[in-house]
């Protein structure tokens, strides 16, 4: 199996290679932010794929929509620091096969990509628990109420980046960054983006 992990710390590909260290014939290639792993990914055409959320361009969900939308075979584990069930949810939502939080027991990798790349799909007990059981609780997180390319703008925002650096990043126009910007704000009943930011930063999008 020929995995690719996207990730920018070189101790997180390092630990992943030891993890695996005895399942078999299992070949790694490594990316560093979200424009390499895509290109890694065109190339080099991986059975899975590990992929970081915080990536330090535009994020592991962005790379995962680009990459689903070039292949929508792709098996995807998505990769976090974060356990917020709300993340694991959006994670799936975005089409990931996978979620395992870096905070977890390692074996959940394992158990993942045996999971994923046999054509499954797999989630922590813990976290699963967690989506099943969070019921009104989820819904309500503010975070439910935007989808995966809103999440992205307001992560990118929250990190200080200008509407047209934005824009690049995200492959889009000026004008539908600015729109998604003021659809947000109306989703999150907040009236400007200094409100937005700290938004994103009190749930932990930043």
């Amino acid at each position: 199996m020929r995995i690719l992990i996207v990730d920018d710390h070189p101790i997180v590909a390092s630990g992943c290679r030891a993890v695996l260290a005895d399942e078999g014939e299992i070949e790694i290639l490594e990316a560093a932010d979200a424009e390499d792993g895509e290109c890694v990914f065109i190339v080099e055409r991986p059975d899975l794929c590990i992929i970081d959320i915080n990536l330090p361009t535009v994020s592991g969900f962005e790379l995962a929509r680009r990459i689903l939308e070039r292949a929508p075979e792709a098996r995807i584990i998505m990769f976090s620091m974060n356990d917020d069930p709300a993340f694991a949810a959006r994670a799936i939502e975005c089409g990931a096969k996978g979620y395992v939080s870096k905070t977890g027991d390692p074996d959940d990798l394992v158990e993942a990509i045996r999971a994923v790349g046999g054509g499954g799909t797999y989630l922590p007990t813990a976290i699963a628990r967690s989506i099943a059981f969070a019921g009104p609780a989820l819904a309500q997180s503010p975070l439910s109420k935007l989808n995966a390319r809103e999440m992205e703008i307001l992560r990118l925002l929250s990190a200080g980046k200008s509407l047209s650096e934005i824009a690049w990043l995200v492959q889009s126009s000026y004008k539908t960054v600015a729109n998604t910007s003021s659809i947000m704000r109306q989703k999150l009943g907040v009236k400007t983006s200094v409100e937005l930011v700290r938004l994103a930063i009190d749930s932990g999008v930043a």
